[in-house]
């Protein structure tokens, strides 16, 4: 695949997401991901019970699903394209958009916000149970509004500019591409959502998935955070807060991402939350400026949209130059 190819296939993709997003209901790579994963996972609980044996499974269905996703990923461009060149643009552009979540993580958020503006705060707290894994029976609006908001600013790395970094690195890459890369990420990043816990019967299993996803992550998360900060006009002060503010997080990546929008925005997230009855405390992240509202909600869904045209932008270009360059 040429420079050239590559940066339509990105732009195409990078357009395809937020015109369109992941139509309810479509196959989605990440759904195949989930299968595999959920599958494999009862069948080790059911018949491994030692230590060292969940742990040796954990490592071989890491590697297994991520390394798989890619070399499929790889193979269905390769097969389109060898049927017509057009094709695989056409199935790699698709593949590429799949796995961007910029348009899906806005639409989950106003999933939520519609009917809290409307006073439906039942329906709001329904709405959200379908996106994070906190207790939100009892949530207030402004617990919600604080939720979202920390859904939003968490998923921006790895549901979105994670994503774009590795495609980008696939796309410079000849005889890769960005497909495989981004669904290797995907991957990574869906493991972890799904097994990476540190209680039973996850914790062995999935040692090695989450501290995978946590350092295929720390690049671009941080990359993520300067380009925040540069856009806010402010770098020092926001690199200031979230050196400050996100060190204290267990998380060496969302603590940052979050951090960053929340510096950014002059609200504070962090705080109680409740999961499956047991509370579970959350360092603070940023200074209480203002309160968390929709507007700010909108806001941080802004910057990351931004922050993904930037990385899009020289993407391109650097194809482009890549391009002239190896045709002279």
């Amino acid at each position: 695949m040429s420079y050239t190819t590559a940066a339509i296939v990105l732009l195409l993709a990078a357009t395809l997401d937020y015109l369109i997003g992941d139509p309810w209901g479509w196959p989605h790579p990440v759904r195949v991901m989930g299968w595999v994963i959920s599958g494999c996972t009862k069948w080790v609980i059911n018949h491994w019970q030692y230590k060292w044996q969940r742990r040796l499974a954990g490592i071989g269905l890491g590697l297994g699903v991520i390394f798989g996703s890619g070399l499929i990923g790889w193979a269905i461009v390769r097969g389109a394209t060898w049927l017509h060149p057009l094709l695989g643009i056409a199935v790699e552009m698709v593949l590429l958009a799949s796995c961007f979540a910029g348009r899906s993580l806005g639409m989950a958020a106003v999933d939520v916000l519609q009917p809290l503006s409307a006073g439906q705060l039942d329906r709001a707290r329904s709405q959200l149970s379908q996106y994070v894994g906190r207790d939100t029976e009892q949530l207030s609006s402004l617990e919600i509004l604080r939720a979202v908001l920390e859904t939003v600013t968490e998923n921006a790395t790895d549901g979105v500019t994670a994503p774009l970094f590795y495609a980008i690195i696939g796309a410079f890459l000849p005889g890769v591409g960005s497909v495989p890369l981004a669904l290797a990420y995907k991957a990574a990043s869906t493991l972890d959502s799904m097994i990476g816990y540190r209680h039973e019967p996850y914790h062995d299993l999935g040692w090695f998935s989450a501290q995978l996803e946590d350092c295929l992550t720390w690049l671009p998360c941080r990359f993520t955070v300067m380009t925040l900060a540069l856009l806010s006009g402010k770098p020092h002060t926001i690199l200031y807060i979230c050196r400050r503010d996100a060190m204290k997080d267990p998380s060496p990546n969302s603590g940052w991402s979050e951090c960053s929008y929340a510096a950014i925005l002059g609200v504070q997230l962090g705080g109680t939350n409740w999961y499956q009855g047991i509370a579970k405390y959350k360092p603070l992240l940023g200074n209480p400026v203002y309160p968390i509202t929709p507007d700010k909600i909108n806001q941080a869904l802004q910057l990351t949209r931004y922050c993904f045209l930037i990385w899009l932008l020289i993407a391109i270009a650097g194809l482009s130059l890549s391009a002239l360059c190896s045709s002279l």
